[in-house]
């Protein structure tokens, strides 16, 4: 059993696509980010960074005690080795799936978590912001689409890299991204829009940067965005 310790962010949804993709028995464990629950001692002895996902496998490979894991992309490769699903076997692909991988992590996630929090969240308009991070997503935008030219998947099998690229695709409208002259990149959210898996984990979830969203309120954006600069496990965006 792993317990999957999560909220409805893109971070976090990358995870249910896993898990909703294979027969790997877990347990839900909801994280709730606006009451501060991601600071709670329990959770940082699990995720040290105070941000979700995280999860715990109380029956790993090596037959151990329970095993804490943090960081979306390590998890993911974590069970894609544990499973042998979703991580090609040939070595060249392997290193491919790595490569676009931790691209996500390095580019398209946070560049698209800035673009999302200074056009949804931000307290008030910050034109050089808005304007620096969605021209930014535009351009990781770009470099996908080129990827997926003649691919129905970013390595052509569906893989851990197509799980953690596509919740920050998913969430484009409230990124300041239109997909229509990216045929590449559409057809490809098209076709992982459309996996049951996908369906089943995207059931009743919201975009937290979408324009109609309930605007938050003050004790939650206190929580999420102003924590004291001396609490460094609380500080910045938790997903």
């Amino acid at each position: 059993m792993i317990d999957l310790y999560y909220a409805a962010t893109p971070n976090g949804l990358k995870l249910r696509l896993f898990f909703e993709e294979t027969d790997l028995p877990h347990r839900l464990v909801r994280v709730d980010l606006g009451k501060g629950e991601q600071r709670a001692p329990a959770f940082l002895a699990i995720s040290p960074n105070g941000k979700i996902p995280a999860m715990v496998d109380h029956a790993p490979a090596d037959g151990g005690p329970p095993l804490a894991l943090f960081e979306s992309g390590a998890m993911l490769l974590y069970l894609a080795e544990k499973t042998g699903r979703f991580l090609p076997r040939d070595p060249r692909l392997r290193l491919e799936c790595r490569q676009w991988l931790f691209w996500q992590m390095a580019g398209l996630g946070p560049m698209a978590g800035q673009a999302g929090h200074f056009r949804a969240h931000a307290p008030e308009p910050v034109p050089y912001a808005i304007h620096r991070y969605t021209n930014e997503v535009e351009r990781l935008y770009g470099v996908l689409d080129r990827r997926l030219e003649g691919r129905d998947f970013i390595l052509g099998e569906y893989s851990v890299a197509d799980m953690a690229c596509y919740p920050w695709i998913a969430v484009h409208d409230g990124l300041g991204q239109q997909l229509d002259a990216r045929p590449a990149l559409k057809g490809w959210v098209d076709r992982i829009a459309a996996r049951p898996a996908t369906q089943c984990a995207y059931e009743g979830v919201e975009s937290h940067y979408a324009k109609n969203r309930p605007a938050m309120s003050e004790a939650e954006r206190r929580v999420l965005f102003g924590a004291p600069a001396t609490d460094s496990s609380a500080e910045g965006d938790p997903r």
